[in-house]
Protein backbone atom coordinates (compact mmCIF):
# COMPACT_ATOMS: atom_id res chain seq x y z
CA UNK A 1 0.00 0.00 0.00
CA UNK A 2 1.63 3.16 -1.48
CA UNK A 3 1.84 5.78 1.57
CA UNK A 4 0.34 9.46 0.90
CA UNK A 5 0.86 12.75 3.45
CA UNK A 6 -1.78 15.29 2.64
CA UNK A 7 -1.83 19.20 3.51
CA UNK A 8 -4.95 21.17 4.12
CA UNK A 9 -7.63 18.82 4.56
CA UNK A 10 -10.45 20.58 6.37
CA UNK A 11 -12.56 20.62 3.28
CA UNK A 12 -12.30 21.38 -0.33
CA UNK A 13 -9.55 19.90 -2.41
CA UNK A 14 -7.54 18.79 0.44
CA UNK A 15 -11.09 16.70 2.27
CA UNK A 16 -12.04 15.30 -1.62
CA UNK A 17 -8.60 13.73 -2.45
CA UNK A 18 -7.63 12.31 0.83
CA UNK A 19 -10.80 10.56 0.76
CA UNK A 20 -10.79 9.36 -3.15
CA UNK A 21 -7.23 8.21 -2.12
CA UNK A 22 -8.68 6.10 0.68
CA UNK A 23 -10.74 4.82 -1.69
CA UNK A 24 -8.09 4.39 -4.10
CA UNK A 25 -6.35 1.90 -1.53
CA UNK A 26 -3.62 4.45 -0.63
CA UNK A 27 -2.66 4.44 3.16
CA UNK A 28 -3.55 8.57 3.39
CA UNK A 29 -2.12 10.99 6.36
CA UNK A 30 -4.70 13.87 6.26
CA UNK A 31 -3.69 16.87 8.21
CA UNK A 32 -5.04 20.07 8.87
CA UNK A 33 -4.28 22.84 10.70
CA UNK A 34 -7.33 23.42 13.29
CA UNK A 35 -7.63 20.58 16.11
CA UNK A 36 -11.37 20.03 15.20
CA UNK A 37 -10.62 19.74 11.90
CA UNK A 38 -8.37 16.90 12.86
CA UNK A 39 -10.52 15.10 14.76
CA UNK A 40 -12.73 15.01 12.58
CA UNK A 41 -11.06 13.47 9.80
CA UNK A 42 -9.95 10.87 12.69
CA UNK A 43 -14.02 9.82 13.38
CA UNK A 44 -13.94 9.61 9.74
CA UNK A 45 -11.08 7.04 9.85
CA UNK A 46 -8.84 8.87 8.57
CA UNK A 47 -4.85 8.82 9.79
CA UNK A 48 -4.98 12.36 10.83
CA UNK A 49 -2.50 15.11 12.68
CA UNK A 50 -2.51 18.51 13.15
CA UNK A 51 -0.01 20.38 11.03
CA UNK A 52 -0.15 24.35 10.31
CA UNK A 53 2.23 25.31 8.02
CA UNK A 54 2.98 28.79 9.15
CA UNK A 55 4.40 26.59 12.45
CA UNK A 56 7.90 25.31 12.06
CA UNK A 57 7.20 23.28 15.10
CA UNK A 58 4.00 22.26 13.90
CA UNK A 59 5.97 20.51 10.76
CA UNK A 60 8.44 19.02 12.39
CA UNK A 61 6.08 17.07 14.57
CA UNK A 62 3.71 16.59 12.12
CA UNK A 63 7.10 14.80 9.83
CA UNK A 64 8.14 12.72 12.77
CA UNK A 65 4.78 11.32 13.55
CA UNK A 66 4.55 9.73 9.69
CA UNK A 67 8.34 8.70 9.96
CA UNK A 68 6.88 7.06 13.48
CA UNK A 69 3.68 5.87 11.47
CA UNK A 70 5.52 4.44 8.34
CA UNK A 71 9.11 3.19 9.61
CA UNK A 72 10.57 6.00 7.75
CA UNK A 73 9.07 5.68 4.49
CA UNK A 74 7.04 7.46 2.46
CA UNK A 75 5.63 7.51 -1.20
CA UNK A 76 4.26 10.53 -2.16
CA UNK A 77 3.58 14.32 -0.58
CA UNK A 78 0.80 16.46 -1.91
CA UNK A 79 1.30 19.52 -0.86
CA UNK A 80 -2.26 21.36 -1.06
CA UNK A 81 -2.34 23.76 1.69
CA UNK A 82 -2.65 27.13 0.81
CA UNK A 83 -5.04 30.26 1.04
CA UNK A 84 -5.70 33.73 -0.89
CA UNK A 85 -5.47 36.85 0.53
CA UNK A 86 -7.02 39.49 -1.83
CA UNK A 87 -6.08 43.18 -1.72
CA UNK A 88 -4.09 45.59 -4.09
CA UNK A 89 -0.82 45.09 -4.38
CA UNK A 90 -0.52 48.76 -2.43
CA UNK A 91 -2.70 48.01 0.40
CA UNK A 92 -0.75 45.14 1.31
CA UNK A 93 1.07 45.35 4.54
CA UNK A 94 4.75 43.73 4.48
CA UNK A 95 3.20 41.20 7.30
CA UNK A 96 0.12 40.26 5.57
CA UNK A 97 2.28 39.43 2.32
CA UNK A 98 4.57 37.80 4.72
CA UNK A 99 1.54 35.84 6.09
CA UNK A 100 0.36 34.83 2.55
CA UNK A 101 4.39 33.44 1.96
CA UNK A 102 4.49 31.33 5.31
CA UNK A 103 1.74 29.14 4.68
CA UNK A 104 1.92 29.14 0.80
CA UNK A 105 5.30 29.20 0.34
CA UNK A 106 7.95 28.92 3.23
CA UNK A 107 5.33 26.28 5.00
CA UNK A 108 5.48 24.25 1.78
CA UNK A 109 8.97 24.49 1.48
CA UNK A 110 9.88 23.18 4.53
CA UNK A 111 7.99 20.34 4.97
CA UNK A 112 8.85 19.06 1.33
CA UNK A 113 12.49 19.90 2.51
CA UNK A 114 11.81 17.60 5.47
CA UNK A 115 10.16 15.00 3.81
CA UNK A 116 13.07 14.84 0.83
CA UNK A 117 15.44 12.81 3.09
CA UNK A 118 12.91 9.82 3.95
CA UNK A 119 12.34 9.52 -0.26
CA UNK A 120 16.17 9.72 -1.00
CA UNK A 121 16.92 6.63 1.02
CA UNK A 122 14.61 4.39 -0.42
CA UNK A 123 15.00 5.67 -4.19
CA UNK A 124 11.70 6.94 -5.10
CA UNK A 125 8.88 9.17 -4.41
CA UNK A 126 6.32 11.78 -5.81
CA UNK A 127 5.58 15.69 -4.51
CA UNK A 128 2.74 17.33 -5.93
CA UNK A 129 2.39 21.06 -5.69
CA UNK A 130 -1.30 21.85 -6.34
CA UNK A 131 -0.53 25.50 -7.77
CA UNK A 132 -3.17 27.75 -9.72
CA UNK A 133 -3.64 29.58 -13.01
CA UNK A 134 -2.95 32.23 -11.20
CA UNK A 135 0.94 30.47 -10.83
CA UNK A 136 1.47 31.84 -14.28
CA UNK A 137 -0.68 34.89 -14.99
CA UNK A 138 -1.73 37.31 -12.67
CA UNK A 139 -4.94 38.93 -11.57
CA UNK A 140 -6.23 42.54 -10.04
CA UNK A 141 -6.64 42.12 -5.76
CA UNK A 142 -4.76 38.49 -6.02
CA UNK A 143 -1.34 40.09 -5.69
CA UNK A 144 0.08 38.41 -2.59
CA UNK A 145 -1.38 35.32 -4.31
CA UNK A 146 -0.10 35.42 -7.21
CA UNK A 147 3.12 35.93 -5.52
CA UNK A 148 3.16 33.04 -3.35
CA UNK A 149 2.15 30.66 -6.40
CA UNK A 150 4.42 32.27 -8.87
CA UNK A 151 6.91 31.72 -6.41
CA UNK A 152 6.07 27.75 -5.44
CA UNK A 153 6.04 27.24 -9.56
CA UNK A 154 9.46 28.68 -9.76
CA UNK A 155 10.85 26.65 -6.84
CA UNK A 156 9.27 23.53 -7.61
CA UNK A 157 10.83 23.92 -11.48
CA UNK A 158 14.11 24.15 -9.65
CA UNK A 159 13.63 21.13 -7.69
CA UNK A 160 12.50 19.13 -10.58
CA UNK A 161 15.96 20.11 -12.07
CA UNK A 162 17.76 19.15 -8.95
CA UNK A 163 16.23 15.43 -8.05
CA UNK A 164 16.58 14.57 -11.70
CA UNK A 165 17.38 10.82 -11.69
CA UNK A 166 16.89 10.55 -7.94
CA UNK A 167 13.96 8.19 -8.37
CA UNK A 168 11.39 11.21 -7.26
CA UNK A 169 9.06 13.03 -9.83
CA UNK A 170 8.24 17.14 -9.04
CA UNK A 171 4.62 17.61 -10.25
CA UNK A 172 2.41 20.57 -10.39
CA UNK A 173 -1.45 21.01 -10.52
CA UNK A 174 -2.46 24.12 -11.99
CA UNK A 175 -6.32 24.47 -11.19
CA UNK A 176 -8.76 27.41 -12.43
CA UNK A 177 -11.71 27.73 -10.32
CA UNK A 178 -12.84 25.00 -8.38
CA UNK A 179 -15.73 24.12 -6.15
CA UNK A 180 -14.13 24.68 -2.27
CA UNK A 181 -14.33 26.81 0.78
CA UNK A 182 -11.52 29.32 -1.32
CA UNK A 183 -13.58 32.32 -1.50
CA UNK A 184 -15.34 32.14 2.06
CA UNK A 185 -11.34 31.76 3.31
CA UNK A 186 -10.42 34.87 1.67
CA UNK A 187 -13.13 37.04 1.98
CA UNK A 188 -12.20 36.25 5.81
CA UNK A 189 -8.78 37.42 5.15
CA UNK A 190 -10.07 40.57 3.02
CA UNK A 191 -11.89 41.59 5.95
CA UNK A 192 -9.39 41.42 8.20
CA UNK A 193 -6.43 42.51 6.75
CA UNK A 194 -7.20 45.50 3.87
CA UNK A 195 -8.19 48.92 4.91
CA UNK A 196 -10.98 49.28 2.74
CA UNK A 197 -12.08 52.61 3.70
CA UNK A 198 -9.32 54.18 3.05
CA UNK A 199 -8.09 53.15 0.09
CA UNK A 200 -7.19 54.41 -3.39
CA UNK A 201 -9.51 51.17 -4.49
CA UNK A 202 -12.67 51.72 -2.37
CA UNK A 203 -15.38 51.72 -5.03
CA UNK A 204 -13.96 48.44 -6.49
CA UNK A 205 -13.44 46.99 -3.12
CA UNK A 206 -17.38 47.46 -2.91
CA UNK A 207 -17.82 44.92 -5.93
CA UNK A 208 -14.77 42.81 -4.71
CA UNK A 209 -17.06 42.23 -1.67
CA UNK A 210 -19.67 41.20 -3.34
CA UNK A 211 -17.96 38.75 -5.24
CA UNK A 212 -16.33 37.19 -2.29
CA UNK A 213 -20.02 37.13 -0.62
CA UNK A 214 -21.20 35.50 -3.84
CA UNK A 215 -22.67 31.99 -3.71
CA UNK A 216 -22.75 31.97 -7.03
CA UNK A 217 -19.58 29.85 -9.01
CA UNK A 218 -17.45 31.29 -11.78
CA UNK A 219 -17.92 30.53 -15.12
CA UNK A 220 -15.92 27.24 -15.98
CA UNK A 221 -15.96 26.34 -12.24
CA UNK A 222 -15.00 22.55 -11.39
CA UNK A 223 -15.82 19.90 -8.52
CA UNK A 224 -12.64 18.42 -6.55
CA UNK A 225 -12.90 15.32 -8.57
CA UNK A 226 -11.09 17.57 -11.48
CA UNK A 227 -7.87 17.95 -9.15
CA UNK A 228 -8.08 14.59 -7.97
CA UNK A 229 -7.88 13.00 -11.88
CA UNK A 230 -4.90 15.02 -12.12
CA UNK A 231 -3.19 14.10 -8.61
CA UNK A 232 -4.17 10.01 -9.66
CA UNK A 233 -2.26 10.74 -12.83
CA UNK A 234 0.83 12.23 -10.87
CA UNK A 235 1.07 9.49 -8.37
CA UNK A 236 0.51 6.42 -10.90
CA UNK A 237 2.11 7.28 -13.92
CA UNK A 238 5.89 6.23 -15.02
CA UNK A 239 6.59 9.84 -16.26
CA UNK A 240 3.98 11.65 -14.43
CA UNK A 241 3.77 15.26 -16.14
CA UNK A 242 5.64 18.30 -14.90
CA UNK A 243 2.55 20.44 -15.12
CA UNK A 244 -1.59 19.86 -15.01
CA UNK A 245 -3.74 21.66 -16.69
CA UNK A 246 -7.03 21.48 -14.74
CA UNK A 247 -10.33 23.82 -16.07
CA UNK A 248 -11.03 25.56 -19.43
CA UNK A 249 -9.63 28.91 -17.88
CA UNK A 250 -6.04 27.11 -17.27
CA UNK A 251 -5.56 25.98 -20.44
CA UNK A 252 -6.92 29.49 -22.23
CA UNK A 253 -4.82 31.63 -20.49
CA UNK A 254 -2.23 29.18 -20.75
CA UNK A 255 -2.34 29.44 -24.35
CA UNK A 256 -3.25 32.82 -24.44
CA UNK A 257 0.41 33.29 -22.40
CA UNK A 258 2.42 31.50 -25.21
CA UNK A 259 0.68 33.47 -28.34
CA UNK A 260 -0.52 37.23 -27.22
CA UNK A 261 2.06 40.22 -26.30
CA UNK A 262 1.68 41.13 -22.70
CA UNK A 263 -0.96 44.33 -23.49
CA UNK A 264 -2.98 42.07 -25.54
CA UNK A 265 -3.00 39.53 -22.53
CA UNK A 266 -3.07 42.08 -19.35
CA UNK A 267 -6.28 43.90 -21.71
CA UNK A 268 -7.66 40.44 -21.21
CA UNK A 269 -6.90 39.65 -17.84
CA UNK A 270 -8.10 42.95 -16.66
CA UNK A 271 -11.57 41.92 -17.84
CA UNK A 272 -11.49 38.98 -14.87
CA UNK A 273 -12.95 39.76 -11.96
Amino acid sequence: MREVLVTGCSSGIGYYCAKALREDEFRVFATARRDEDVKRLEEEGFEAYKLDLADSRSIEEAVEWVREQTGGKLYALFNNGAYGQPGAVEDLSREVLREQFETNLFGTHELTAKILPMMREQGHGRIVQNSSVLGFVSLRFRGAYNASKYALEGLSDTMRLELKGSGIFVSLIEPGPIKSDFRKNALKKFLEHIDRENSYFKDAYKEKLKALKSSEDAPFTLGSDAVYQALKHALDSPRPKERYFVTKPTYFFAFAKRVLPTMWLDGLLRRVE
